[in-house]
């Protein structure tokens, strides 16, 4: 049944389409009088059930449907899971997008990748200010995390305040741009905060996340000791540990490459945003094999074993320009992200087997999140002091725990919001009222495709049945004019099942034979196919695809 927003016109409503069963794709809508605002537009990864597949964005249907009220999107910094929807979305969203310069900047870098008809409207708004948009006053508030400009919102309307937090952490020494704004946060606590929208990606994790400053501290030791060729993989949007590593290979007097477009993205729009020097020294990756191993420090992308990314194609070997040795050092300067362990844990196999060193953060503290622990997330209930607490940009096992932690803090509502969900924001009546349309697209290639639909599901299908292609050659009157051909990729081996083929061909003449001249092309097929199904699930307990031709002479 579709939920009718004109009752709640004069309400405050909050619909997350991604970012809340999964941590990444962060897509929220806050909704009164009719109009729109949205609040991030990112990816996700993709995990096996999706085969070829990398990446995934939202099913945005419910509000390209009503983009003629759509005000604005807000973006709350550069990170893929907050922006790296845009290119392929916005065409189907069409509104002004605002973002701080250096995210901005981020931004077209990407958009410049998608060739004409992508180019939108996009406002600069400095770090820390505000804009009315509509019903909607946007105060931005910054906070720390593993990029610049980080920016928390604060969305006032008739109904009161939401702080919708993004990303973030309290970090005092976070090496790159101020630290969080704790003044302003408390100026917001002091007024009354309707909600908080927060961020629940380590509520499990104990303490504090770390600072930036003790990881350079750490991963500057590590990157001096290796003394063969040195391999460096992060988030490539993790501007502070970029900014790291560059200046920890160079404190050791080893030359830096890029590997990874992602990586020169993030690299070019910190040169023009000036949080990079703009004469820094790096090679290309085409040059590096050339330096001697010892003096030579490559930063990749794929430390989420993505299995295009460089790191992933090191490991297998067939990078076009990038060789490891034996002796020489893969450093993951990163965290697992739930749902990638098998991807990362086979890359870390394959680079071993090469008898390449791997050193992760168990070795040693050479990752901090850009998430807030438990005690970053009690200190800021302390200064918000919200109404309602509606956790976000977790799995819901995070946000179940994220709202117990928030009542125990006080907080009188709280919310659990899947996506899709109709948040109704209202003292003493906060809840989920209804649902709209959600999901997921899947970026495949060049291309979208549904998650759900017949591509996806044959994908999975012919990698786990393997797939059938018989070829039958049929007279005018549906005479069998040559001998069957059949093969069976990824089901039977042409050597091994010649048995089982030949009783197959042998089934599909018998059924060619008793079926002449009364059907035809596509009904033959089709009785081929069946026959050829009958056998091998009765022979395999296998339903592969089946494809028939039918050919006439």
């Amino acid at each position: 049944m579709t939920f009718d927003f004109s009752k709640y016109k004069d309400e405050l409503l909050f619909v997350p389409l991604g970012g809340s069963n999964e941590i990444g794709m962060n897509l929220n809508l806050y909704t009164i009088g009719g109009k729109w605002l949205m609040v991030d537009c990112g990816i996700g990864f993709a995990n096996e059930h999706l085969p070829g597949v990398d990446i995934i964005v939202p099913d945005i249907t419910f509000i390209a449907e009503r983009k003629k009220d759509l005000l604005g999107l807000v973006l709350t910094h550069a990170h893929e899971d907050h922006l790296g929807a845009v290119p392929w979305l916005w065409r189907e969203l069409g509104c002004p997008i605002y973002a701080t310069p250096f995210t901005a900047t981020f931004l077209h870098h990407k958009l410049s990748e998608m060739g004409p008809g992508t180019q939108p409207k996009v406002i600069e708004m400095k770090c820390g200010s505000s804009v009315q948009i509509g019903p909607f006053g946007v105060d931005m508030i910054e906070l720390t995390h593993s990029i610049p400009e980080m920016q928390a919102v604060a969305i006032t309307t008739e109904c009161g305040v939401v702080m919708h937090t993004g990303d973030w952490k309290f970090d005092s020494n976070p090496l790159i741009g101020p630290v969080s704004n704790y003044a302003q946060l408390t100026k917001y606590g002091d007024g009354n905060v309707l909600a908080m929208v927060c961020d629940s990606t380590n509520v499990f994790v104990e303490g504090e996340s770390g600072s930036e400053g003790e990881v350079r501290k750490h991963l500057s030791k590590v990157i001096a000791d290796c003394k063969q060729r040195t391999v460096v993989t992060t988030f490539a949007s993790n501007l502070a540990r970029v900014a790291t590593i560059i200046q920890a290979a160079h404190d050791a007097g080893k030359i830096v490459a890029l590997a990874g477009r992602s990586l020169h993205r993030v690299v070019e729009a910190a040169k023009e945003s000036g949080y990079l020097a703009k004469d820094i020294e790096l090679v290309s990756d085409k040059d590096v094999m050339s330096l001697s191993r010892k003096d030579v420090l490559i930063m990749c992308t794929g430390c989420q074993g993505e299995p295009r990314a460089a790191l992933s194609r090191i490991a297998r070997g067939d990078h076009p320009n990038i060789k490891l040795q034996a002796g020489d050092t893969v450093i993951f300067s990163s965290r697992k992200i739930p749902g990638n362990e098998s991807r990362i844990n086979r890359m870390h196999n394959q680079l071993v087997e090469k008898k390449v060193e791997v050193i992760t953060d168990k070795n040693d503290m050479i990752h901090v999140s850009g998430h807030p622990a438990r005690d970053e997330l009690k200190r800021m209930y302390e200064m918000v002091r919200p109404h309602i607490a509606v956790p976000t940009h977790g799995e819901p096992r995070h946000l179940q725990e994220h709202a117990k932690l928030a009542k125990s803090l006080g907080v009188k509502e709280t919310v659990l919001a899947h996506n899709g969900a109709i948040v109704w924001l209202a003292k003493g009546e906060a809840s989920v009222i209804g649902k709209v349309q959600s999901g997921y697209v899947a970026i495949d290639g060049s291309s979208m495709i549904p998650t759900d639909g017949d591509i996806i599901r044959t994908r999975r299908k012919l990698r786990d049945d393997g797939a059938v292609f018989v070829s039958v050659v049929l007279g005018k009157n549906s005479d069998l004019m040559a001998p069957v051909q059949m093969v069976a990729p990824g089901l039977l081996d042409i050597k091994e099942d010649d048995e089982l083929i030949a009783e197959c061909v042998d089934e599909i003449t018998r059924v060619l034979g008793s079926s002449k001249a009364k059907s035809g092309d596509a009904q033959i097929a089709e009785q081929v196919r069946l026959c050829v199904r009958k056998l091998l699930k009765k022979e395999l307990d296998k339903k592969p695809v089946i494809e028939v031709h039918v050919a006439r002479v």
